[in-house]
């Protein structure tokens, strides 16, 4: 037994016994190959990790994220439609690096651009609906460059629609999660940016074969966007977006040195995100809200409603945040249009700087003529006469 017993010790000390954990990352540990990085909650834009975020680097085809936005917000709006058919012009087809090889005078939707831009990153894609857009590539980078300042953005120039390396040509790690937060508002864009693959022009034979650069969609559990780069000057980049019980993340990594390292290290931001942080849902989006008095309009009252959640972020293990709201009015002026912003809810949470989040009407109301106060005038003054009348009796 005493032999036996030594042999024993002899092997643990030879070959001592390892134990794996799945331990969580520190904050010091996270993105340490990338220039930049960052972790957001979509909903509170709250971050959770940051590394140089304010520094200005070349953001690739990242830049795309904002010529999807102002795309999406004039669908959103009614002013292009997903099925308008747009004709190519000679300078989107003559666009090199990623392309979905448009031809001049061809027609496709703007559905099927969207694909090219999201799945294949496609530049002839993003100039052609940039020329749809506001007529020329010059007019749309001036209108990118205008919504980068109503963001607030203080560290982003663009100079084109697609992300190429040019001068003066730059944005940030923070810059780039505020336009993912606001992109992924119109969630139509998810439905493009999360395909794995597809097709454009199948059954033909200029037929293209899609294949998402942003392989975490196929591979990380809820990821279904956003966008790579990749140029010289940049190095790998990638905006990612995966929403898990109810609460959605951004990351961003900027200037990796391979496409591997900018997933394993957006996967590792987004666990952590998600193992160390969890949201509370006080109001959903859509939420109906007091009726609100209308002054000489076609309505009394309106019904109105929350354009988005109103949430609270915590930190898993820790006490849940107290919150209250209250409902702001704007000026109203008629007349009113269906999902026209006529106010904000005013978002307290304790220890936290308030957030305000757009209400808007649940219905059309016009702005009522002299005739139609007259009868309404008229019709509440025999209905006062009709109920003294009754109570005399």
């Amino acid at each position: 037994m005493k032999k036996v017993f030594i042999f024993i010790c002899s092997i643990i000390i030879l070959f001592p016994i390892c134990v794996f954990a799945n331990e969580e990352k520190n904050d010091n540990e996270l993105a340490k190959n990338a220039k930049a990085a960052i972790i957001m909650e979509a909903s509170t834009g709250k971050i959770l990790y940051k590394k140089n975020i304010n520094e200005k680097f070349a953001p690739a085809s990242m830049t795309k994220m904002m010529s999807l936005l102002l795309v999406m917000e004039l669908i959103d709006s009614g002013k292009i439609k997903l099925t308008d058919k747009v004709t190519v012009s000679n300078k989107a087809s003559s666009m090199g690096g990623s392309q979905i090889f448009l031809e001049q005078y061809e027609k496709m939707s703007v559905s099927d651009l969207l694909k090219g831009v999201s799945i294949a990153s496609a530049n002839d894609a993003v100039t052609a609906l940039a020329e749809y857009s506001y007529g020329s590539t010059d007019k749309f980078v001036k209108k990118m460059n205008e919504k980068a300042e109503k963001l607030g953005l203080k560290n982003t120039n663009f100079k084109n629609v697609h992300g190429l390396d040019d001068a003066n040509h730059y944005s940030s790690a923070y810059d780039m999660a505020i336009i993912a937060k606001e992109l992924v508002k119109h969630e139509t864009i998810l439905s493009f940016s999360s395909i794995y693959e597809d097709y454009l022009r199948k059954g033909t034979d200029k037929q293209v074969w899609l294949v998402n650069t942003n392989k975490l969609v196929k591979f990380y559990p809820g990821s279904d966007g956003l966008k790579t780069g990749y140029t010289k000057e940049a190095g790998y980049c990638l905006t990612a977006t995966a929403k898990k019980d109810n609460m959605r993340l951004i990351t961003v990594v900027m200037g990796e040195d391979s496409s591997k390292s900018r997933n394993s290290e957006t996967i590792e931001l987004l666990d952590y995100g998600f193992n160390n942080y969890e949201i509370d849902t006080v109001l959903k989006k859509n939420t109906k809200l007091n009726n609100i008095e209308i002054s000489k309009g076609t309505k009394d009252k309106i019904s109105t409603s929350l354009v988005s959640d109103a949430t609270i972020l915590n930190k898993k293990g820790e006490d849940k945040k107290i919150s209250n709201y209250e409902l702001i009015l704007d000026n109203i002026k008629l007349p009113i249009k269906k999902g026209d912003v006529i106010g904000k809810l005013k978002f307290i949470v304790k220890g936290e700087k308030n957030r305000y989040i757009d209400v808007v009407s649940n219905e059309n109301v016009d702005k009522a003529n002299i005739f139609y106060l007259y009868l309404n005038n008229l019709k509440d003054l025999v209905s006062g006469n009709m109920r003294i009348f009754r109570a005399k009796n």
